[in-house]
């Protein structure tokens, strides 16, 4: 499965040769409601094959809608869902990604990705499972936690660091009786056995640390809570660099709780920090309005998009504008998501924000200050 972070680069934001196919859709993780889930995949993928009708050829139709076809048949994909589905695909690209929450459904084929059910949303969390053996990896919202597959060169569990970098499992050292050292400093063979333990487990945390950083904290930028005894905080605390790591912390490794009671104990931790960010970037957005730097105005946040001038860019969670932005005037033309040249507006003006630099926060229709679907904060 493809890995949504590791892709914003590469796939969301890189430019690709039209016809851009995507498809999204709520799916069900248990039976018997995920056993409808095939069947509409398939009718949104007969929309995505009407839609492209409209301007291609048959020769050039085959072959895009050939890995959705495959995917609608593997059985073992759609026993092992979550709440949504998006799926991306143009000549020689095909990307599948499981979300942790239900999305609007749709096809489009435009001249680019539909992006904003992908795009960052201020409630997610990662979560490092610890001890001194093992690691695990947890990533959810307020609604859905799922543990997920570290990336490849992230350490499982300690014997992938001490066999990596010594060569061979690391043993630990015995000593009876007095050595060459004052008797007064003698090391008996207990003291030396939990000297060894305390310096491979000082070890396991710092290469844990360090390739979640890489791998996820910095792809993702999503916070990081900690989840482990009380004994193995301090320890891994003093040894992080990883600037996402949260001040606070779950004082219980996950072996010992449910799925559903590890995501309760971190929502309680995270939602100060949701609700703290939304009200910070609300009043940002008024303070700049204030000052002739914001607008909630579609047209001229367009303009603004395409000249880089977007700091900070709002977008209402389940709105949708149909229509083209003129990649060079800033231009708008309201349209119908059916035109296979037609993607939603407000995915534009997203997609063109993140390329200039700038972010991009979906918000929820209850927190948006504005009633237009967007609230744009000016670089100047």
């Amino acid at each position: 499965m493809n890995a949504l972070e590791r892709d914003y680069s590469t796939v969301l934001l890189a430019a690709h040769e039209p016809p851009c196919l995507s498809l999204f859709q709520p799916t069900h993780r248990l039976h018997p409601d995920n056993q409808q889930d095939p069947i509409r995949f398939r009718n949104l993928v007969k929309t995505l094959e009407a839609s492209l009708r409209h301007r291609h050829p048959e020769r050039d139709i085959r072959p895009l809608l050939a890995p959705f076809h495959t995917l609608a048949g593997d059985r073992d994909f759609w026993n092992h869902t979550l709440d949504g589905l998006a799926v991306l695909a143009t000549s020689g690209l095909f990307k599948v990604y499981r979300l942790q929450r239900p999305v609007i459904e749709l096809a489009i084929v435009a001249d680019t990705f539909h992006i904003k059910p992908l795009l960052q949303s201020s409630d997610r969390y990662q979560i490092l499972g610890l001890n001194r053996h093992a690691m695990r990896l947890f990533e959810g919202n307020r609604d859905a936690l799922d543990e997920v597959e570290p990336a490849p060169g992230v350490p499982r569990i300690i014997a992938d660091v001490v066999v990596h970098e010594s060569g061979e499992p690391e043993r630990t050292i015995r000593a009876y009786g007095a050595t060459a050292t004052p008797a007064s400093t003698t090391r008996h063979g207990t003291n030396v056995k939990e000297d060894a333990t305390d310096h491979e487990t000082e070890r396991f945390f710092r290469a844990v640390d360090r390739a979640v950083m890489d791998h996820h904290s910095h792809p993702s930028g999503l916070p990081l809570l900690l989840a482990a005894l009380p004994e193995h905080h301090h320890l891994f605390r003093a040894v992080s660099h990883n600037p996402l790591l949260a001040p606070e912390a779950i004082d219980i490794h996950p072996d010992d709780l449910s799925l559903d009671a590890l995501r309760e104990r971190a929502w309680q931790l995270i939602q100060p920090h949701y609700l703290e960010r939304l009200r910070h970037l609300v009043e940002a957005y008024g303070t700049a309005t204030s000052k002739g730097l914001g607008t909630d105005d579609v047209p001229e946040a367009a303009k603004a998009a395409i000249a880089g001038r977007i700091a900070t860019l709002l977008i209402e969670a389940d709105r949708q504008i149909p229509g083209t932005l003129d990649a060079t005037t800033g231009a708008i033309r309201l349209d119908d998501l059916a035109n296979s040249e037609v993607d939603d507006l407000l995915d534009d003006l997203g997609e063109r924000v993140l390329k200039t630099g700038g972010q991009v926060v979906v918000v929820p229709s209850g927190r948006m200050p504005t009633q237009t679907g967007i609230a744009a904060t000016y670089r100047f």
